[in-house]
């Protein structure tokens, strides 16, 4: 048995007799060769001998397998002795011990070969077991990089779809080990910077090297083009708008600043500005830039509308009202696919959740109006949590959608915002009314509007650019669109079944 040498000898000694070997060896050490499978090929070529490389388990890393003794293994693992020499039945071996990174048991690098080992095989063993320490230590590093790096991602998002569920006290514990005060917050926004696919990991770095450790930055599990950053300061918006004036097609939409029980609420802001920001020059929107409708409504008539239409939700228990809430308010925004990705929960388990509260409401979500209705009641819903109605505003009867929509203000905006479809000769408002009328359906407008479905989904596609919303994706952009035309009266208003105070099963129309 003998120690391993101590490294003094250097690795060019006697380099005219070993220069050839040695620098094949090198070569291994360049970028695009370090493989270690490759490495252990090479030494069997070079010392005309079988290679095994293994664990202290006995798991082949490397080469062919080969029958080692147990407890000498044993002992080169443990570090009882470096490396060993030794005949058996015929055969020459050397054992060396190759130290590891992770995990903490150290590999043997086994040469059998049937001639003795001479002076040259036995330093290319030497210096390759040294090389072969080193590719593992950085291949090991980096696996374990990448793995650091994937926790934190998975933490990240599982912070953000707790925020999602609105569950504020949970996503701060979470948060609080690693990033120490990003939540020790009550309001935040939340931005949306989109690539193209194959980009957005780079991007997912460019926005965390921007924003530091003062925001969430989190890669969309629904939208592979999509990161996500929550943050509580506005400095982080400002540089991630410098980030995207300087890289080329990415864009950025922003939400107004929401409280974290909303962050839901700011995502699908973030999305409704990023189309707009599409066709922006500086590629980049924020969601508070344009007027929403709700805001142009009778604070005490909305809140009073409702509390009436989400009444039969009251008779749940609170976390699974909350949970019912906030699904369905991303399952109007998102595809059922989408909004469980973002929930990290399945489809099937969204679409239930959805259902039970289109039963529980006795309405139909397939209706575009209905759809745009209980969206502007989710949302109210969650400001008006935030910001109570005060009593002087408060309202003792009910209201109803015709109220809602019957003000001076909304009626104005709603004519202002179709208005811009006028001036289109292929009158693009009376297409877009009758798409909305039949649920989005391109094909059954297509036929009372006597065109080709095509003709139907251009149409569409064109009035998104003149209105600044994203039509052909349902949404807030969509549904604001769809309480336009309900304000201006181009469409029938919806009916929705709630409750009324004594008559528990009479139908509430709006």
């Amino acid at each position: 048995m003998a120690g391993r040498e101590d490294g003094a000898r250097q690795w060019m000694t006697g380099a005219g007799e070993h220069a050839g070997w040695a620098a094949e060896l090198l070569d291994h050490l360049r970028p695009a060769g370090r493989d270690v499978r490759r490495v252990v090929t090479w030494l069997a070529s070079a010392a005309h001998a079988a290679v095994s490389l293994q664990d202290g388990t006995g798991r082949l890393l490397a080469g062919t397998r080969a029958r080692l003794d147990e407890d000498l293994v044993a002992d080169l693992t443990s570090g009882r002795i470096a490396s060993a020499a030794l005949e058996d039945r015929g055969r020459h071996l050397r054992l060396v011990r190759v130290e590891r990174v992770h995990p903490a048991t150290a590999a043997v690098l086994a040469v059998a070969r049937e001639a003795p080992f001479d002076r040259r095989a036995s330093d290319i063993v030497t210096h390759t077991a040294q090389v072969v320490e080193l590719l593992l230590a950085g291949h090991e590093s980096t696996a374990a990089g990448h793995r650091l790096r994937r926790a934190t991602s998975d933490l990240r998002l599982a912070i953000l779809q707790l925020l999602m569920v609105e569950d504020t006290v949970s996503a701060r514990r979470v948060a609080a080990g690693l990033w120490p005060g990003l939540l020790d917050t009550e309001e935040a926004c939340v931005y949306v910077v989109e690539s193209r696919a194959e980009e957005r990991d780079d991007l997912a770095e460019e926005c965390l090297s921007a924003t530091g450790e003062r925001a969430l930055v989190v890669r969309c599990p629904a939208m592979d083009g999509h990161v996500i950053v929550l943050t509580p300061g506005d400095a982080a918006g400002e540089e991630l708008r410098s980030l995207v004036g300087r890289l080329p097609g990415v864009f950025l939409g922003g939400s107004a600043r929401q409280s974290l029980a909303r962050t839901a609420t700011a995502y699908g802001q973030a999305v409704s500005a990023l189309a707009v920001a599409r066709f922006r020059p500086d590629k980049a929107a924020v969601y508070a830039e344009r007027t929403r409708p709700e805001r142009l409504m009778d604070p005490a008539a909305l809140h009073a509308w409702t509390v009436r239409l989400l009444s039969p939700l009251d008779v749940l228990p609170h976390h699974t009202r909350a949970e019912l809430l906030a699904t369905t308010r991303l399952g109007l925004e998102f595809t059922a696919v989408n909004t469980a990705k973002i929930l990290g929960v399945s489809r099937n388990t969204v679409r239930a959740r959805m259902d039970r509260v289109e039963s529980l409401l006795r309405t139909d979500f397939t209706d575009l109006t209905v759809r745009a209705t209980v969206h502007l009641a989710l949302n109210a819903q969650a400001a008006l949590a935030e910001h109570p109605v005060g009593g002087g505003a408060a309202r003792s009867g009910p209201a109803c959608l015709d109220e809602l929509l019957a003000g001076a203000a909304l009626r104005t905006w709603a004519d202002g915002l179709l208005g811009r479809l006028e001036p289109d000769a292929r009158n693009l408002r009376r297409t877009l009314r009758t798409w909305i009328a039949v649920g989005g359906n391109a094909e059954r407008a297509a036929q009372p509007l006597g065109v080709h479905a095509q003709t139907v989904r251009e149409h569409v596609r064109s009035a998104e650019p003149v209105l600044e919303r994203e039509l052909l994706a349902a949404g807030s952009d969509l549904y604001e669109v769809v309480l336009a035309h309900l304000a201006a009266g181009d469409l029938d208003r919806p009916s929705l079944y709630g409750t009324k105070p004594g008559h528990p099963d009479s139908p509430v129309h709006g």
